[in-house]
């Protein structure tokens, strides 16, 4: 399948649907105060580890991806924001990493990344914080069972997913208590789906006569289909505060 752009990502400061009002939220109900070591797996290009760490002096962080394109663009971030000293990003799987006694957790829409997906991410969590330490997690979940066309939109099962109910409970039997249980709202999903086709199309604007461009344009012409015609109100994110117990 042809590649999409990176400059899909180019208009968006986080890579899913989430608004700097509930970023600063996640990061309040975490309570970050100072010092703490802070991992984010499957960072991307880390603009949620970067905010926390801002929020905490003296707080430092790891982000784990393996996209270079995210990975640069995170140090570069890191760079402009005097925290280059402070933050350090590491190009290998989210699920390879073994660092533990992390007083801070994040995985936004990355349990993908262990093969059995949720469970074991939840318990690669636990595992790198601290008793008594934070996780944010954001995870997808089913707002409503899903349709024919939600799936093939998505490319997924109906069991790829559960309820928030079902999130919830799978994240207390992973050890956690939950401190906020939050979702994504239709408008940061829009902003969100708008935005990441968006970067595309400019790009196709930029570059119309690349080799690649009728192709792109079909791909990203799919994709949107498939969130308005498909998943739309019917996949939620779910972005949850977690304590270690």
């Amino acid at each position: 399948m042809t590649a999409l752009p990176e400059d899909r990502y180019a208009r968006l400061d986080f890579n899913s649907p989430l608004s700097d009002e509930r970023a600063a939220l996640l990061i309040a109900e975490a309570e970050p105060t100072g010092g703490e070591r802070v991992v984010d797996l499957g960072c991307g290009w880390g603009e949620l580890l970067l905010r926390t760490v801002t929020a905490a002096p003296g707080a430092t962080g790891d982000g784990v991806d393996t996209s270079p394109y995210a990975l640069e663009r995170g140090r570069r971030n890191a760079t402009a924001r005097g925290l280059a000293d402070r933050v350090t990003f590491h190009e290998a799987e989210a699920a390879s990493w073994t660092g533990t006694g992390y007083d801070l957790a994040i995985c936004i829409g990355s349990s993908h990344a262990w093969p059995t997906g949720t469970d074991e991410a939840l318990a690669a969590l636990r595992e790198a914080v601290v008793h008594g330490g934070r996780v944010i997690f954001g995870e997808a979940y089913w707002e409503q069972p899903p349709s024919t066309e939600a799936l093939d939109g998505l490319g997924a099962e109906p069991d790829d997913f559960g309820t928030l109910a079902d999130l919830v409970d799978r994240a207390s039997a992973a050890r956690f208590r939950p401190l906020l249980i939050s979702t994504a709202s239709r408008d940061e999903w829009e902003t969100f789906e708008s935005r990441y086709a968006g970067g595309v199309e400019r790009w196709l604007l930029a570059n119309p006569d690349h080799a690649d461009a009728a192709d792109i344009r079909t791909v990203v012409a799919s994709h949107r289909d498939g969130w308005l015609r498909g998943y739309r109100d019917t996949l939620g994110l779910a972005y949850l505060v977690l304590v270690a117990v």
